[in-house]
């Protein structure tokens, strides 16, 4: 078992969610490197200007968010240091500041304090953050109004110390903000990314971007769409057999199998339903040879299928049924949306896969006709379609070789 980092066993509590376990490593992580800096800054200070409260200030700084972070630690609750953080950083930098004197003999150290909002914004709310960011400018208000009684009463302060100052203060300080912005920007970044893999990974792209600023439903009409139904037999009584951690191995085999073959030919994954898997060509986008397309997936879908058939245990096959014509596409709902089809080519596919027979590939006239020139058909029969009537159709047996 991989050993946790003094950082990730911070406040650690086996019930926290990954994100509040990124909170708390973040927490410890800003917290501890500004107790770092309040350590520097005292020794500076005490060098610079020798014991005084100045030099006390930023160590006392440093014992109080300390106290914090070890109380967060053993209570589990990583706000307190973020709390002790912000308090300190924004009064304690003040109160520095107001007693070295004013704003040039201090180096201006109430940089700093602009780390307090920051926080704030990075583990609370925009309106939370705003309150803290209002304390900041009454200190910079504070600080400006009185700065000419601040500088009557400064310690002395060498020109070297006072470009010193500036430097460490307002550079560093640009440092350690740029550092926070840049660390949740990356991490909220990433989080966006995930999400928008896996917004694609339930709707076609095309439909997920309208879906991002169309709050309503989205319905389009498609003439020309081939719907492919496929059906596992035998996986029921399979599933009798086997534990359903077995059952559910093997039939994510099979669907990953066939949404490769979906990425490969470039054809919509419409959903599963059981053991059951449809497709669909020609959406959201009309794309050129898509019934062809779908005629190469059956075929292959029945060699994966008869491949995963070796493995012992594995008796069950599959039936294909499809359908070439119009249908209507889009997503309705407010919640647990999904990308569907209706029509009647939709139900045409289903009910050819219903009446295919085992290890077949049952396509309608209308799809065998968009195929005969690439495949090679073997005549069915006639069917009776409910609410159609009586249909011809087909079974795709192969691909004609080519020359």
């Amino acid at each position: 078992m991989k050993k946790k980092s003094l950082l990730s066993r911070f406040a650690y509590d086996p019930k926290d969610s990954d994100t509040k376990r990124l909170e708390k490593f973040a927490a410890i992580l800003i917290s501890g490197l500004c107790c770092v800096a309040g350590t520097a800054w005292a020794i500076m200070y005490y060098i610079i200007l020798g014991p005084c409260i100045t030099a006390l200030l930023p160590l006392s700084f440093t014992v109080i968010v300390g106290i914090a972070i070890v109380i967060g630690h053993y209570t589990k609750k990583h706000y307190w240091a973020v709390y002790a953080l912000m308090i300190c950083i924004i009064y304690i930098t003040a109160l520095i500041q107001w007693s070295i004197g004013g704003v040039y003999d201090s180096g201006f150290v109430m940089a700093w304090a602009l780390c307090g909002p920051i926080t704030a914004l990075a583990f609370f709310s925009l309106r939370q953050a705003a309150f803290w960011l209002a304390l900041y400018f009454i200190n910079i208000v504070i600080t400006v109004y009185f700065n000419h009684d601040f500088s009557a009463r400064s310690l002395y302060v060498s020109d070297g110390a006072r470009l010193l100052f500036f430097i460490m203060n307002i550079g560093v300080s640009s440092l350690v903000v740029f550092a926070f912005a840049g660390y949740f920007v990356s991490n909220t970044m990433k989080e966006r990314a995930q999400v928008n893999a896996l917004l694609l990974n339930i709707l076609p792209e095309e439909i997920a971007n309208k879906l991002k600023t169309n709050q309503g439903s989205i319905a389009q009409r498609h003439d020309e769409v081939c719907v492919l139904f496929a059906d596992i037999v035998g996986f029921t009584n399979y599933s009798s057999l086997v534990s359903p951690e077995e059952l559910v191995a093997k039939l994510d085999t099979i669907f990953r199998s066939f949404d490769m073959l979906a990425a490969k030919y470039k054809l919509e994954k419409i959903k599963t339903i059981g053991d059951s898997y449809m497709l669909a060509g020609g959406i959201p986008l009309l794309r050129e040879n898509c019934t062809e397309h779908m005629g190469n997936v059956a075929i292959e879908m029945h060699r994966v299928v008869a491949k995963i058939q070796k493995v012992p245990g594995s008796n069950f096959t599959i039936k294909i049924g499809m359908h070439f014509g119009q249908v209507v596409a889009g997503v309705i709902g407010g919640s647990k949306f999904a990308y569907d089809l209706w029509g009647d080519t939709v139900n045409i596919a289903s009910r050819l896969e219903s009446t295919c027979e085992e290890g077949k590939i049952h396509v309608s006239e209308q799809l065998r006709n968009e195929l005969e020139e690439n495949f090679l058909f073997e005549h069915r029969g006639e069917i009776e379609m409910k609410g159609k009537g009586v249909m011809e159709t087909y079974y795709l047996v192969g691909r004609k070789k080519q020359g």
